[in-house]
């Protein structure tokens, strides 16, 4: 009732109203199936985050103006790099942008 009537979240209601969803099948919905579009996108960025965050361990970080930040144009960057394939490839190198924190990762 509560997500229906939230104003943060008309795509929900719209759905509900045009019978894309069924009252029947409402009622079974989890949080993550009746958050508004613009809730799904964040929802995912916070768990993109915590993965990239959750691979990378707490491998040590080495600061460098080697790296250009795509989004933001900046050098200032750290990297750490990890064996990520079989041992006769090269190592993957993760690489955050200081200035925007971007992420991104090579082989």
């Amino acid at each position: 009732m509560f997500n229906l009537r939230d104003g943060n979240n008309p795509d929900l209601r719209r759905r509900v109203l045009t019978g894309e969803i069924s009252p029947e099948k409402l009622i079974t919905l989890s949080a993550e199936e009746m958050a508004s579009d613009k809730r799904k996108q964040e929802n995912n960025q916070i768990k993109e985050k915590a993965l990239f965050d959750c691979e990378r361990g707490l491998a040590a970080k080495a600061s460098t103006d080697q790296f250009k930040c795509g989004r933001c144009g900046q050098r200032k960057c750290t990297y750490y790099q990890m064996q990520t394939r079989s041992a006769d490839e090269p190592m993957t190198t993760y690489v955050t942008c200081v200035n925007c924190d971007n992420h991104w990762k090579f082989c």
